[in-house]
């Protein structure tokens, strides 16, 4: 990936419930070249972010238990300056946009093309 070396690589947290999506867009990332840590719900997401710092969150909105919406309330409330990517279903389009109102940077809808992902990605992070 142009731009991203191991002296600078980024740190992404992938929180989705989806198991078979979280792995394999783990493994594509990292391929990438980016760190990838994953969550496959809101309080675990929450427990790694209180004990490491991120680049970025990638955080789904519709999971069971704490949802997408809830964990980014959380994270502005702690003052946690970590940029967010929202992911959401069709469906869920007008939550994405509050979602972006609430201070996440951008959101993808799901399904999303691969390339797409990154380049959201490296846009964000190169901010």
């Amino acid at each position: 990936m142009d731009g991203i070396t191991m002296q600078n690589t980024i740190n992404i947290l992938y929180v989705d419930d989806e198991d078979h999506l979280r792995e394999l867009v783990k493994e594509q990332l990292t391929a990438e070249g980016f760190t990838v840590e994953t969550a496959d719900d809101g309080d675990t997401a929450l427990t790694k972010i209180d004990n490491r710092p991120y680049d970025l969150i990638l955080l789904d909105i519709r999971m069971p238990r704490l949802n997408g919406i809830e964990v980014l309330k959380c994270i502005k409330n702690k003052k946690i300056t970590t940029r967010v990517i929202m992911l959401t279903a069709v469906d869920d389009l007008a939550v994405a946009l509050e979602a972006v109102k609430m201070g996440a940077i951008d959101y993808m809808t799901k399904p999303y093309d691969y390339n797409e992902l990154v380049s959201v990605i490296t846009r964000v992070v190169s901010k």
